[in-house]
């Protein structure tokens, strides 16, 4: 394909980025919905249920999708779509979570910390800077710690730390 063909369809480079992306989602959400609907209702079967479709999501669409999530960030019109799809993410998986905090709640910090674990652990295993059992099994570690700190076994912050 011609670059000339590809912005006819597209528009601009922009507009491919973001098509591109938006089909990756749309591809994640189904996998995503159906297996947590399929799921126990567990924090361990939920939490291995993102974990493994993050992972494998992002491993079935290749190499080239971390390529294009970092290319979204390059233009504030791009980094607006991304965001977008990360905050309808992250609700996503509050909902399926906050069920298993205690507190009924689950920080905005940690939901953001496990896109950002997502992110990279999908990207090394892409990569193959570790194997997708490895990406899985630690971003699912990463979920279930982040809820069991909401359910009662609170750390203090960092700024508590260096107040003492």
């Amino acid at each position: 394909m011609t670059k000339p063909v590809v912005y006819d369809h597209f528009g601009t480079r922009s507009g491919l980025l973001v098509a591109l992306y938006r089909e990756f989602d749309a591809r994640q959400t189904v996998i995503m919905d159906s297996a947590i609907e399929a799921s126990e209702p567990t924090l361990e079967a939920k939490a291995a249920v993102i974990a493994s479709s993050y992972v494998d999501c992002v491993l079935l669409q290749g190499r080239e999708i971390p390529d294009v999530i970092a290319a979204l960030a390059g233009s504030p019109e791009l980094e607006r779509v991304k965001r977008q799809y990360e905050a309808v993410f992250i609700e996503k998986c509050r909902i399926v979570l906050t069920p298993f905090a205690g507190s009924g709640n689950i920080a905005a910090a940690g939901l953001w910390g496990m896109l950002g674990a997502a992110e990279a652990l999908s990207y090394a295993a892409a990569t193959g800077d570790i194997t997708a059992t490895q990406a899985k099994d630690e971003l699912f570690e990463i979920i279930v710690a982040m809820v069991e700190r909401n359910a009662g076994g609170h750390r203090r912050s960092a700024a508590s730390h260096t107040n003492k």
